[in-house]
Parts: structure tokens; sequence; C-alpha cells
């Protein structure tokens, strides 16, 4: 690949950190019910999975900011939620309830360096904001990719959830930006209490982690909080991922939910590969991120067959774990595939993601040995 000039990504990624950073004040504001009314109105989509009035807020507020900084004619956004649900007639308190607190969110965009529009957007507007993230990428041109509330049900049960950033182009993750406003900058992630539900602290708690490809480095600065101003590019640190290489040694992580994870077979193959320490079993791309700072060494992701993994579920943290020293692909060992549309096509049987190199092939080596007799 050609070497990528670190100066032709540097807006997009400065405006993705500050927008994220925005959206996980809004996520944390919404938890804590002091923005918008009715903040804790859940919905559940055609495919059971939970909706928010923070997933929409987040998506409608990113989508107008993206829009504002890079021209709404140069943007094209992948995102999760459309606006078919709010547009009913039966959700007009919903739509007010989003409407306010993009509004809300909205005004407090300059303390994050970011432009407020010059009077509060109507519900026609916001519904418009939501609706550009219509785009269905693909292996041409440039597509910002959004996950708004990634682990919507670790946000509404007050656990890790995250607000998930890419930028694709001609078919590459360049820029991965991912917010874990549950996951603290200085506390490691550990098993069954990743964050105690909504402690008096959280507002000591919460990250941002982000990266340009080619730059070899990933970075994590901490929420902004209270009345602080966003400083760019503040007290960010360097993150690396994890030498540990002995996989008695090693944590791994994988999905809460049984419905698109195969615990068993993963239990298995933990066993198989001297994987001595319980799994981690995390919501979100919080997992992407404990293993580009160095908190586990293994995610691993097996779907049940049939389930399609969707390209916002993994781009930015992928981006992120390869810019810090680890290593994803498929269980063939195979890069994933981000120009082909909104899903992962072609995935072999699932997701490794890794600290290095020596785990990676130990796991890909497994998984070819193991694969056959439990799949018969």
């Amino acid at each position: 690949m050609e070497a990528i000039d670190a100066n032709k990504y540097a807006k997009e990624l400065e405006v993705g950190v500050r927008v994220v950073q925005l959206a996980c004040c809004l996520c944390q504001k919404v938890q804590k019910g002091s923005i918008g009314p009715n903040p804790n109105q859940v919905i559940s989509k055609d495919d059971d999975s939970p909706v928010t009035v923070a997933d929409w807020s987040v998506q409608a507020t990113i989508s107008w900011i993206l829009s504002e900084s890079f021209g709404r004619e140069n943007v094209s956004i992948v995102a999760e939620e459309d606006a078919q649900t709010l547009s009913d007639a039966n959700a007009k308190n919903l739509l007010a309830s989003v409407v306010a607190t993009v509004n809300e969110s909205l005004a407090m965009a300059p303390r994050f360096g970011l432009k407020s529009p010059a009077t509060p957007l109507g519900a026609s507007e916001v519904l418009d904001a939501i609706s550009w993230c219509n785009s269905t990428g693909g292996p041409v041109g440039r597509h910002w990719v959004l996950d708004p509330v990634d682990g919507t049900l670790g946000f509404v049960r007050g656990d890790q959830y995250a607000v998930a950033l890419a930028l694709i182009e001609n078919g590459q993750v360049m820029i991965g930006v991912l917010g874990c406003p549950n996951y603290s900058s200085k506390k490691k992630l550990v098993n069954n209490s990743s964050v105690s539900k909504l402690s008096s602290d959280l507002w000591q708690e919460g990250c941002v982690m982000y990266t340009r490809k080619g730059s070899g480095q990933a970075w994590m600065q901490p929420l902004v909080h209270g009345d602080g101003i966003l400083e760019w590019p503040n007290s960010a640190s360097v993150i690396r991922v994890s030498s540990i290489d002995n996989p008695a040694m090693a944590t791994f992580c994988e999905p809460v939910e049984k419905a698109n994870s195969n615990h068993s077979y993963t239990a298995g193959l933990a066993y198989s590969l001297g994987l001595r320490k319980q799994p981690l079993r995390v919501y979100s791309m919080v997992k992407y991120a404990a293993i580009a700072r160095g908190d586990a060494e293994i995610y691993m992701k097996f779907a049940k067959a049939g389930y399609k993994e969707k390209i916002w579920d993994h781009a930015a943290g992928v981006v992120i774990v390869e810019e810090a020293g680890g290593v994803v692909t498929d269980a063939g060992g195979r890069p994933l595939d981000f120009s082909r549309g909104v899903y992962l096509e072609g995935v072999d049987r699932g997701i490794v993601a890794c600290s290095g190199v020596n785990l990676h092939e130990k796991i890909v080596g497994a998984v070819y040995a193991s694969w056959d007799s439990s799949h018969l």
C-alpha cells in the first residue's frame, strides 16, 4: 500500500475525536436523566434489539456536525439507525425527546471546539440528519461509519457501551474513534465489575481511543467532564497492546449476548489452547478497546449460523487494535473486508483479535483443528 500522508486525515481525525467526545457527554447525561424529557424510553426494533433516545440523538448530532464540518454534499454516512420509527404518528413524544436531546447536545458543541446551529433544530431537521446516514458504503469513495450506541443493552443496564466512528476510504479503514464512557482511562477492565453501576464517580470514568491508519500508534484521552473544554490534542497518551503471549496468562473477551456468539465453542477452543482465565464477557466494541490498551490479549467471536457481521460493529475497533500493535482477522487468518457494503462479507467462521502474532497463530490453528469435529 502507498505511504499515507500524515496530514491527509488530520482534520477528519480531529473532528471525529471532538464529536465522539460530545456524543459520550450526551450519553452520560441521558443515563443520568439530566438531558431531554423521558430519557429512559427503550424501543424494540424489528430484530428485537433495543434502541433508545441516545441512539437516535447521537446519530443526529454526529451526522449534523460532520455535514457542517465537511459539507453535506461531501459526507456519506453508513449508520445503524433509521428515522422510520421516529417518523411514525404514534412516536410524537419519542421524537420530542430526541429533538430536545439533540438540541441540548448541539448547544454544548462549542465546548468541544465544534459549531452549534444558529437556531435550535426542528423535528424535520433532526429527522433529516438521521436519514442522511443512509449510505451503503462500498469499495469506492469516502464513507463515515457510525454505531451511535454500540452495545445498547450495556447502555440500558449501566454497563459497557461505546460510540464508534470510523472513516473508510476506497474500502480501507483510515480513521477509528471509539468513545467508551464507562471504561475508565485509569482503571482496568475486570470480570463482572467493569463499572460500578452508574456510581457517583461516573463522571471520572470514560475515555476516547483513536488512531489513523499507518501511524503505528493509537491514543487514549480521558472524557471531558463537567463544564470542561476539550483541548486538542489534549492529554492523550499512546496505548499499546499487551506483550503477554503465553495462553495460560492471557485474558480473553467475548460478547455477553448468546444470540450472536457461540459461547460453548469459544469455551472449548479456550480449553484446547490452554487459556486458564475466565472469559471477560463485555458489551460492545469495548472488547477491542481492552485489547488495544493491554487489558486483555484475545477477543474471539463465532456467530451463530446465518448471522452477518455489520461493518459499524468492527471498523473503529479493528484499526485501533492494529495500530496499537495487534492483529485482527477472520478465523481463517484473512483480513476483514470493509469494502463490500454494510456487511462484512466472506468472514470465515468468526473473528479473532489478538495482542500479537504468536497468540493469533495459535488460535487460528486451533480453529482449523477443532472446527470440523465441533460442527459435524
